[in-house]
């Protein structure tokens, strides 16, 4: 095989990659060979790569069955990883590039935020983090591969998870000329334990051992944690599974506060200081992990149709949908909070099944967008060992007036109104009851001999 010479390149904040508005012009002849069962043979393919366990055996995979280039795209969201440690891993593994993408700004503000002001959470417990997380790192990977004249795209998700749905579904949108590897619809691995064993084999260190068989993934939103224990015990998850929050039980027995400000329903200030939105996340997260909240634990219905059995920590997160969903409640209307509840639930689906490209998304951000004009102020949380309460909210655009509220009668409603109101609002109800009424007044009709 022709030695290529190993490259090192990295980058700093990824520059702006247009949003896509139709498919991207391919010749018919690529179309039809991208569909192909025996596609012509891959001379450069851009791998996500992290460092795990998954994608530290692929690079010497993908060179052993397809005779290719390899260039490893790192995405920086948060992770904390040692980039300069992944850089060389992934030199030493075979790759012939390593490109670091810091796409940690554009994570918060052009995801996470927009997810909070939709108010999504998937089956009412997740807040999608790594969910949010895949298009981005996929986008910046599409964007590696175009200008690095890559012909394929690969990534290290199972043939049984929803992350190879997030990934692939990012690629049609934004290069679907570009033919697709999934390493582990491929090739003859099972389990971890023979993802180690081939990683024995191989010399490549892996952070993950026999006795720790936990899947995590962790990004500046929070950190997931699947397999080994939790995949037999549905109870309570190990306490040694969890890593960014405090236990509850050993957190400061003082109760802890921290005010929120919003700005349009985007996070803008802890603590009455005024923060960017990276360090917005990083704050309340440390905040809310040291007393213990953000901790759940959730059974959960993938895409492909199975249930499975995971436990995140998304502290900070936490923190501010609390904040973001009392604000809602003093500066919205009730026909607009109640839609938008609706629109929270499809919205969270979206972005679960991989569907963050898709006009429909974009359509419900508009109406998102629309919403949260007026959702500016500031909320105030008490934190107790994993709980929240509220301690105060406060809006100069609140909808909450104590003239109309209060229990003192005031000029400003006048209370013989509500009578028409209840008899346009009763009549459906009067109409059915004189129906019912009549039907069991009528005398039974004679029985046939």
């Amino acid at each position: 095989m022709k030695q290529v010479r190993a490259t090192l390149l990295i980058r700093g904040v990824a520059k702006k990659f247009p949003r896509p508005t139709g498919m991207i012009p391919i010749r018919k002849e690529i179309e039809i060979q991208s569909m192909s069962k025996t596609p012509t043979p891959i001379k450069r393919v851009v791998l996500a790569y992290s460092g795990g366990l998954d994608t530290s055996i692929i690079i010497p995979w993908l060179r052993e069955n397809y005779g290719c280039e390899v260039i490893a795209m790192v995405g920086n969201v948060g992770q904390g990883d040692d980039y300069a440690a992944v850089r060389r891993k992934a030199l030493a593994s075979g790759a012939t590039k390593v490109f670091v993408e810091d796409l940690r700004e554009e994570f918060v503000t052009g995801y996470l935020w927009k997810a909070v002001k939709a108010g999504t959470v998937y089956e009412g417990k997740y807040l999608l983090g790594t969910s949010l997380a895949r298009p981005v790192i996929a986008k910046a990977q599409v964007r590696v591969a175009l200008e690095q004249g890559a012909d394929a795209l690969a990534h290290g998700c199972t043939g049984k998870g929803n992350d190879q749905v997030r990934f692939e579904l990012t690629f049609k949108a934004l290069a679907p000329h570009l033919h697709v590897i999934a390493p582990w619809r491929e090739w003859s691995i099972k389990s971890r334990e023979d993802a180690l064993q081939y990683a024995e084999t191989h010399s490549i260190p892996v952070p993950v051992t026999k006795k720790d068989l936990y899947s995590r993934d962790q990004n500046l939103w929070h950190i997931s944690h699947e397999g080994g224990p939790l995949e037999t015990k549905l109870g309570e998850p190990p306490e040694d599974a969890w890593k960014l929050t405090t236990n509850p039980q050993n957190a400061p027995a003082q109760e802890g506060t921290v005010v929120i400000a919003f700005e349009a329903g985007v996070p803008v200030a802890v603590n009455g200081k005024r923060l960017g939105p990276v360090k917005v996340v990083e704050t309340l997260n440390q905040i809310g992990g040291q007393y213990g909240v953000g901790r759940t634990d959730l059974v959960e219905n993938r895409l492909v149709g199975m249930k499975s059995h995971g436990a995140y920590e998304t502290p900070g997160g936490t923190l501010i949908y609390a904040a973001h969903h009392e604000l809602e409640a003093l500066c919205l209307d009730r026909e607009t909070l109640h839609y938008k509840q609706h629109v929270a639930l499809r919205y969270a689906e979206l972005v679960y099944y991989g569907q963050w490209f898709t006009p429909l998304r974009e359509a419900l951000d508009s109406f998102v967008e629309s919403t949260q004009r007026n959702v500016t102020g500031k909320v105030t949380l008490g934190l107790y060992r994993g709980h929240i309460r509220v301690l105060d909210r406060q809006s100069a655009n609140s909808l909450y007036d104590t003239s109309i509220g209060s229990f003192v009668m005031g000029s400003d409603y006048d209370q013989k109104d509500a009578e028409g109101f209840i008899n346009i609002l009763g009549l459906p109800l009067r109409i059915e009851a004189a129906l019912k009424k009549k039907r069991e007044a009528k005398p039974a009709g004679r029985k046939k001999g």
